[in-house]
């Protein structure tokens, strides 16, 4: 299985690729984790933010991989604590589908992935920066994986 993160944004500064890249490298094999870089619109005074939301929401559509359970990243997602996120990775892995998460850029999710999603997570309840939610859900499902497989790692 390959877990998908495709994320808006394509030049992060350097500590987001490390931090993303830090748990990324951890993944087995049979359980890569991958980020796909969706260029944001160009934001501005003039910008129209729902047309700019919807251009960004069809090239996260289209990065897709076919096949793939397609998650949205949102604030009124569903939010797991880690053995249930864990219990969720577990059932992914069984089913042995590829895994797609989304997210936003600064003003989140345009509607049409919100409702072509399986399902929402929402990784709180605050307002988190979208290039820290990159490092933060690699953690995470890194925690979960070695939850899973009795690694050390997650000492919760």
């Amino acid at each position: 299985m390959r877990i998908y993160l495709i994320a808006v944004g394509a030049r992060m500064p350097a500590w987001v690729k490390a931090g993303f890249a830090e748990y990324a490298v951890r993944f087995p094999r049979e359980c890569q984790l991958e980020l796909l870089e969706i260029p944001a619109g160009k934001r501005g005074k003039q910008v129209v933010l729902e047309r700019l939301l919807r251009e960004e929401g069809e090239r996260i559509l289209a990065a897709v991989p076919k096949g793939a359970r397609l998650i949205a990243l949102d604030v009124g997602g569903r939010q797991w604590d880690t053995e249930e996120l864990a219990g969720e990775l577990a059932r992914w892995l069984q089913e042995g589908r590829d895994l797609a998460l989304m997210i936003g850029g600064p003003e989140g999710l345009d509607s049409a992935c919100r409702a072509r999603a399986e399902s929402a997570w929402s990784l709180s309840r605050l307002t988190l920066p979208h290039p820290l939610v990159r490092i933060i859900v690699a953690e995470q499902l890194y925690r979960a994986w070695s939850l899973l497989h009795q690694h050390p790692y997650h000492r919760g």
